[in-house]
């Protein structure tokens, strides 16, 4: 080969190699990764985490430590973009006791100002439980709602997001109706925290994700099997090329959380990085 072809051909072969690279990577700036983190520092995860690339954690609420919290994710470089409401499951906004609600609501408006207290955007909330005659799809609906609305003037105050998670609670399993239920809140403050994971039981995940549309602020990454359950990422039914087409389809901008095992955070960063091109 002569040395003008060579190069003319080597040239091309870089261009090329640098067009899969950016298709591959077509996240790169627009998804941050994140892992789920608890309620006070712990500084040596969180010097290895920054060391992997990951961009923040997500901390729990009501009870985050926020001040040795703050100082730690400003020492590391790594923020922490929200807070989980940790007392959803167990004091819910279903409950077929008024009272219950009201301590679930305060429950969450403090959470709300944990999250802003450390520098987040918003708070992850499971909404409630369809559980027996008390607590039908409809109770969930309509309570959950009256609640949630009530502390809508709050996180327009704090400009705190209350973020509803796609979760296994008998509740919206079809992404119509959680689309619906979404719109039925009818404020910029209250959105959706899609769980990739959890939703693939239900139907596939990429599906959920072109349904809700914008309305996904903040993603759960977890992959799903129908003959293994929760698993390590990529090693389940979820069908990450047609996620990441639907993600740019919405043009998706924000945190990604991990919530699960993978044999380690430094398995984690590399499934996150090749899965949703990071």
């Amino acid at each position: 080969m002569k040395r003008r072809e060579f190069l003319t051909t080597s040239s091309g072969a870089l261009c090329f190699s640098h067009l899969v690279r950016a298709e591959e990577h077509s996240f790169i700036g627009k998804i941050k990764k994140a892992v789920k983190f608890g309620t006070k520092p712990n500084e040596i995860q969180m010097h290895k985490l920054k060391n992997l690339g990951f961009d923040g954690i997500e901390g729990s609420g009501p009870g985050l430590q926020i001040e040795p919290m703050k100082k730690a994710c400003a020492k590391y470089g790594l923020p922490m973009h929200g807070v989980v409401y940790n007392k959803h499951w167990k004091v819910r906004l279903s409950d077929p006791n008024p009272e219950v609600r009201e301590k679930s609501r305060i429950g969450l408006a403090l959470a709300m100002r944990e999250a802003k207290g450390i520098g987040g955007t918003s708070v992850l909330l499971v909404p409630g439980r369809v559980k027996g005659d008390q607590e039908t799809h409809q109770h969930v609906w309509d309570r959950s709602l009256e609640q949630i609305r009530k502390l809508i003037p709050l996180a327009s105050e704090l400009k705190i997001h209350i973020l509803i998670e796609t979760v296994w609670n008998g509740f919206c399993y079809k992404p119509e109706q959680f689309r619906d239920y979404i719109d039925a809140i009818n404020s910029p403050w209250v959105q959706a925290y899609y769980d990739i994971g959890n939703m693939q039981k239900y139907g596939p995940s990429h599906k959920w994700i072109r349904i809700l549309g914008n309305r996904t602020l903040k993603l759960d990454v977890k992959d799903w099997g129908s003959k293994n359950g929760f698993c390590p990422l990529g090693q389940g039914d979820v069908a990450w090329k047609k996620v990441r087409h639907e993600l740019e389809q919405i043009d998706f901008r924000g945190w990604a959380t991990r919530e699960g095992n993978d044999g380690g955070v430094e398995i984690t960063a590399r499934l996150m990085n090749e899965l949703l091109g990071l």
